[in-house]
């Protein structure tokens, strides 16, 4: 299976057209600047070659070097259309003057070719630094009926690693451990998708990531990368092996993997539960988990942390629910979806909670949704820098004391 055909086809027209909506700009503006707008036609042409060369490309087959390929081409195309686009829209603003029999307004055009100009070196740079600037947040937590000796206690959450999205070069994530030990935290709970596709993404990572050094340990689940549901298997046994070899690494590095499963942290003479759901989500990423299974009695007094890889499960079957009793949810997934400014994200128009803490109306059920340290698709990140949160659970009432 290829990248879906309609809207590759639909982007490479838009990349082409608005290319040569430029090279026609240029050609009527500045009639002398021959060199300039014919070097910028064959720039638009290779760019087009490779978005076509992009989307012939397998990227559900073949090897972990081929989709990172396929992932900087998707950058570079972005990277020249978006600011293409940005330039346009500016320009189209400058000539609505004409509609009024006026002269076309320049700083128009020239404020977006400033606008693109800024958009491809923010872009660059969220690419080859900004992806790596990890950004620790730490968030108090709440809870009404926290047993006394849990009071301050110390959780950092982690999510969406996509080791494959950094093939074999370790460095990214052995600064990822180091930040986690730096912490000095209780426990670690990372939210899911640490693969793009396979398990054996996980192989050159699972000797750094063995090295959180943790009272509790790490407690981890799946997300919807990690069933292997982006690579297309030739036959069952194949696949589950992919899923046997995840729980060998998973051992590996020391982490308790819950599926449809609930542990007990103690401290003192008291405990809560922690509960780890496998994926639940909106469509069209399948759902396998089962919070029935994982804790059956889940509107009972106990205190109970859930992990669940999607924020929409909390959204549509946690929050506003009298018959349930989770008192935090800890989420990944969104990514804010690489992108956000000035607390902005296109997450938003999928994900009414797509980053930070959130309470329902009663305020009895509280989630926290971490952007991910990981990248996918593109490897870029504009904004929305690597999140470790850090999270300390207090009883409900003791911010006011």
């Amino acid at each position: 299976m290829r990248l879906p055909i309609v809207p590759m086809i639909m982007w490479i027209a838009v990349t082409l057209g608005s290319g040569i909506w430029i090279f026609n700009i240029l050609r009527k503006r500045h009639p002398q600047m021959k060199f300039a707008r014919y070097a910028w036609l064959l720039l638009v042409a290779a760019v087009t070659a490779l978005a076509v060369v992009m989307m012939s490309t397998p990227h559900r087959t073949g090897d972990d070097a081929a989709l990172l390929k396929v992932n900087w081409m998707l950058f570079v195309v972005i990277t020249f259309t978006f600011p293409q686009i940005v330039y346009l829209f500016f320009d189209l603003i400058g000539r609505l003057p004409r509609l009024f029999g006026k002269k076309r307004c320049k700083w128009s055009s020239r404020t977006g070719i400033a606008a693109a100009y800024a958009l491809f070196a923010a872009m660059w740079w969220g690419a080859l630094f900004n992806r790596f600037n990890i950004d620790v947040n730490e968030v108090t937590v709440e809870i009404d009926g926290l047993p006394a000796s849990f009071d301050g206690y110390r959780i950092v959450q982690f999510s969406d690693l996509h080791t494959g999205s950094y093939g074999d070069d370790t460095s990214f994530v052995e600064k990822i451990v180091d930040a986690i030990n730096a912490q000095n935290p209780d426990a670690v709970f990372f939210t899911g998708d640490i693969v793009n596709r396979r398990s054996r993404e996980l192989t050159p990572f699972a000797p750094y990531l063995n090295k959180i050094k943790v009272k509790d340990g790490v407690v981890s689940i799946l997300g919807n990368h990690d069933y292997g549901d982006y690579f297309r298997w030739f036959n069952t046994d194949a696949r589950m092996s992919n899923m046997e070899e995840l729980t060998d690494l998973y051992r590996e590095m020391g982490w308790r993997l819950l599926r449809n499963q609930t542990i007990w942290l103690t401290n003192g003479n008291d405990s809560i539960a922690v509960l780890g759901v496998e994926n639940i989500g909106d469509k069209p990423f399948p759902v396998y988990g089962s919070l029935a299974r994982t804790y059956p009695d889940i509107g009972d007094e106990k205190t109970k942390i859930l992990l669940s890889h999607n924020p929409s499960h909390w959204t549509d079957s946690i929050s506003d629910r009298d018959d349930i009793n989770i008192a935090l949810t800890l989420s990944g997934h969104t990514h804010a979806m690489q992108a956000e400014i000035a607390g902005i994200s296109p997450a938003a128009l999928r994900y009414p909670k797509w980053g930070g803490l959130y309470k329902d109306k009663s305020g009895q059920h509280q989630l926290y949704v971490n952007i991910g340290v990981g990248t996918v698709g593109f490897p870029m990140r504009l904004g929305a820098t690597p999140e470790i949160s850090v999270i300390t659970l207090r009883p409900k009432g003791a911010g006011n004391e």
